[in-house]
């Protein structure tokens, strides 16, 4: 019996991006060298985009924020501990 594989239109971006979570890292870590914390998937107005979470090996942690569709970075921010 063959299954039907017919393609559907009613997906959404979300589950079309272009790069892989491990793609992100990999793209962060070149810029921020330390080991990756945690990894994050959001939609910031409209955009699909990873936020990698980097701590440094002088303990310093930065968002490195990735455009999925593409993988460039949007921003670097150092969080605050305070």
């Amino acid at each position: 019996m063959d299954q039907d594989y017919s393609y559907n239109s009613n997906q959404l971006p979300m589950q079309r991006q272009r790069i892989t979570m491990q793609q992100a890292q990999e793209i962060a870590l070149q810029r921020v060298p330390g080991r990756v914390m945690h990894v994050d998937m959001d939609l910031e107005n409209g955009v699909l985009v990873y936020e990698v979470f980097i701590m440094t090996a002088e303990g310093m942690i930065y968002e490195v924020e990735i455009l999925a569709k593409n993988g460039r970075i949007l921003k670097i921010e150092q969080e605050n501990d305070d």
